[in-house]
């Protein structure tokens, strides 16, 4: 961990608080030469209501997660990933950590641990540098 890790995370929970998604809110940053150059948090595709769960409290199958919205961000702004960090509030699942290793994405830096670790263990199959950060440890 370097000295900037603990702020992104920060950032990146407090970003987490634009989701309107009731059960998780989760954000990302992605950040490159210590610049943030994107960012992203879950929620429904542009043009869709702000309504991530049906009437019986299941998360609609459209809805985008964090990091898959920080990496087509970066993507639509002609930016690029190659070599940057991401920073986000739960470890990724599987179909993110795809977007991730194709992104280019060297290291990720997540809080909360979810229940199912294989988008983390692919990520590291990879190559990709993962640390989940407790706070209880500081």
């Amino acid at each position: 961990m370097n000295k900037f890790d603990k702020s992104y995370l920060e950032m990146a929970r407090v970003w987490a608080h634009n989701s309107y998604c009731k059960r998780r809110q989760v954000g990302a940053l992605l950040v490159k030469d210590r610049m943030i150059i994107s960012d992203g948090y879950n929620g429904t595709p542009s043009g869709f209501e702000n309504v991530c769960e049906d009437e019986n409290g299941i998360t609609k199958p459209y809805v985008l997660h964090a990091e898959a919205n920080a990496i087509s961000k970066v993507a639509k702004s002609g930016n690029s990933s190659q070599g940057a960090t991401l920073y986000v509030t739960a470890s990724p699942c599987m179909e993110c950590a795809k977007l991730i290793i194709q992104a280019g994405i060297k290291r990720v830096v997540y809080l909360d641990e979810y229940r199912i670790l294989d988008g983390v263990e692919l990520l590291r199959r990879a190559g990709i540098e993962c640390e989940h950060y407790k706070e209880d440890e500081e």
